[in-house]
């Protein structure tokens, strides 16, 4: 047990800071029906730290980044500029775009590096294993200074994100608001990206606010409930990737097996769901 505590606390830490700002993200992400748009800030942030690398820089280096961070910046620029009123083009098509052209570009420059497939694996999967104290105290710091930001404002970017025409009405920004919204998005995946990867950070901010969409209709209801799956979801992953095994080598890498146990709890949530719903449709046939 002390072997456990000694290799998964700080992981765990981060894994529940990580829970804490990405579910209440993700309602908002959901509510803008713009999925995508966190694999795509965060694939311009690889990118960015990929570009750092040429220059001989280490991935876990400031200039790394800050290197990612002016690409999530970027994106976000593109992101808040290019949702329109009446789109032509749908916005998640713009967002898709963006993910395919620099995950391309940073597998180019990434192809060409020095341990080039390590430095791909570690973009996709993470190293939320190797997190310690300076890494968990970087990223709280970071992530209380956005969370305070976000509930000064709340009711505006709640507003921006789950009823943009009255937004409109009430003669909001809403380019400037959706800037603001996207670079402190892109600011907590850059900084999420660094110890926990792409697959680890999309996750994290999809399921838990997809779960608690399941059973709640109200923001407060579905945060706690987000946060709950998220916490004990982040322990199950890393309880599994030291216990279990798979073919000849002992345990399995963490990151992946964090996603996977999201990917579970998301099918037996809703599988609950569904199942209780047609219970109680069958039980108020029956009482007619």
């Amino acid at each position: 047990m002390s072997e456990l505590y000694e290799i998964f606390f700080y992981p765990f830490i981060a894994c529940v800071l990580l829970t804490g700002i990405h579910c209440y993200l993700g309602l908002h992400i959901l509510s803008r029906g713009v999925i995508f748009v966190d694999l795509s800030l965060a694939q311009m942030a690889a990118l960015g730290s990929s570009v750092v690398l040429l220059f001989g820089y280490e991935p876990d280096s400031s200039t790394a980044y800050f290197g990612g961070l002016l690409f999530a910046f970027i994106g976000a620029a593109v992101f808040s500029i290019t949702r329109t009123k009446n789109e032509k083009i749908p916005h998640e098509a713009i967002i898709g775009i963006v993910y395919a052209v620099s995950s391309a570009a940073a597998l180019l420059i990434l192809s060409n590096a020095m341990h080039g497939h390590e430095k791909i694996k570690a973009m996709l999967d993470g190293s939320i294993l190797l997190t310690g104290k300076k890494d968990v105290l970087k990223i709280l710091f970071i992530y209380l200074g956005l969370g305070i930001f976000h509930f000064i404002f709340r009711r505006k970017f709640l507003l921006i994100s789950m009823d943009p025409a009255g937004a409109r009405q009430c003669g909001m920004n809403i380019a400037f608001w959706d800037f603001l919204f996207y670079i402190a998005f892109g600011i907590v995946v850059t900084s999420s990206v660094q110890i926990a990867g792409i697959l680890m950070v999309f996750s994290y901010l999809i399921i838990p606010a997809v779960c608690a969409m399941l059973f709640s209709d109200r923001v407060v209801p579905r945060l706690l409930i987000g946060w709950i799956i998220g916490v004990f979801t982040s322990a199950a992953g890393l309880i599994a990737s030291y216990y279990v095994t798979i073919g000849d080598v002992p345990g399995l890498p963490t990151g992946s097996a964090i996603v996977v146990a999201f990917g579970i709890v998301l099918v037996v949530l809703a599988v609950a769901k569904k199942t209780a719903g047609l219970f109680m449709r069958t039980g108020r046939h029956d009482s007619n």
